[in-house]
């Protein structure tokens, strides 16, 4: 199977640069992969779409502003704020350092990408804030160009980053993090810090839209997923079984996993808000012969068309990259033809696409 078999053409202008005012008021494609059938609609109607004994399961990972910009060492330069537009010039030293996953459970030790890539070495010194009051060294390179990145301790290594980094918004937004980007780039239901990209289907909900769902009797529950390199590492390869995923740190407690397991043996319907959720759920089933178990994992699980799904029957998502791991994914619980025509159903309807546009429900 050919990585080239899952492009679209999109024109640039549908790619949304900013949120809606209203996290609601996006559009919803609704799509039959039985049938084919296909249809507009509004995410406020999204409640009204359930079945009144799904349970519905969301991501509840947490963004943190994982973007940091500085300096290399030994390159003393002009300090470096989120209102400096020179943040983005890599001229006299400047760096940029995405933080991608915490290694060992420790604070101080992280995987990360840099920028530029070629010229940070192992044994390079990196320094971060107006005032340097971030410090870390490059111990080590891995295997998919990243760095392993040690950090001087400090009194609360959150607390600091959450004073100097960036709100991690993908390299398609086009512009520079705002203020408000440190509650758009968000859920509403987000509680577990980790991640450096948000489960962006989740980020059209409202606590107005939840109380509807409750109000309804649909059973909710949520696992959690830290997304990292696994996934937004582009596809590098000509063919799809050849890609090799970053694994993520994912984890199901005890009440999610009696929950989904309960709902399986009812024979009741999974809906999974975003893609995250599927393969949390999915990672989950093989590691326990089917079954879901509570406890931590590693998610390294690659769906691509011909996945047999365990768990998850039905899929809310916003649309994603053409060739990418993603789209991939909600072709093989839709059927790449049926996907790929409502993707172009959708290009020709002006739907705003990826992190911050519209989205799309899935049923089988």
């Amino acid at each position: 199977m050919l990585v080239s078999d899952f492009h679209y053409d999109l024109p640039e202008e549908l790619i949304a640069q900013q949120p809606l005012p209203d996290r609601a008021a996006s559009r919803l494609l609704h799509l039959s992969a039985s049938t084919g059938a296909i249809s507009d609609r509004q995410f406020g109607e999204f409640p009204d779409l359930l079945r009144a004994d799904d349970l519905v399961v969301f991501n509840n990972t947490r963004v943190f502003p994982a973007r940091l910009y500085g300096r290399r060492g030994g390159l003393k330069s002009q300090p470096l704020s989120a209102h400096n537009p020179a943040s983005r010039d890599f001229l006299h030293g400047r760096i940029e350092v995405l933080l991608t996953r915490q290694l060992n459970h420790d604070p101080n030790v992280w995987e990360g990408l840099v920028r530029p890539g070629r010229k940070i070495g192992v044994g390079e010194h990196l320094y971060f804030g107006d005032h340097d009051e971030l410090q870390a060294e490059v111990i080590a390179r891995g295997q998919f160009g990243e760095r392993h990145i040690h950090f001087a301790p400090t009194d609360d290594f959150f607390a600091l980053i959450e004073q100097i980094g960036h709100v991690p918004l993908p390299p398609y937004i086009a512009r520079d993090d705002s203020s408000a980007d440190r509650d758009r780039y968000q859920t509403v239901y987000a509680r577990e810090r980790g991640s450096v990209a948000a489960p962006t289907a989740g980020l059209h909900f409202t606590p107005e839209i939840l109380a509807r769902i409750l109000r309804r009797g649909i059973e909710t529950t949520q696992v959690t997923l830290h997304v990292g390199l696994g996934t937004f590492q582009p596809v590098r390869v000509e063919k799809v079984e050849e890609h090799k995923l970053h694994s993520e740190p994912c984890s199901i407690s005890e009440e999610a996993a009696a929950k989904i397991q309960q709902a399986r043996s009812q024979s009741r319907r999974i809906v999974a808000i975003g893609t995250t959720t599927v393969r949390t759920l999915e990672y989950a089933a093989l590691q326990s012969n089917g079954e879901i178990r509570p406890g931590p994992g590693e998610a390294n699980l690659y769906i691509y068309p011909g996945y047999k799904f365990c768990v998850v029957n039905a899929l809310l998502t916003n649309f994603h990259l053409p060739q990418s791991t993603l789209l991939m994914l909600v072709c093989a619980l839709g059927g790449k033809d049926r996907v790929l025509g409502a993707y172009r159903h959708a290009v020709a309807k002006r739907y705003r696409f990826y992190s911050y546009g519209d989205c799309m429900f899935l049923e089988k």
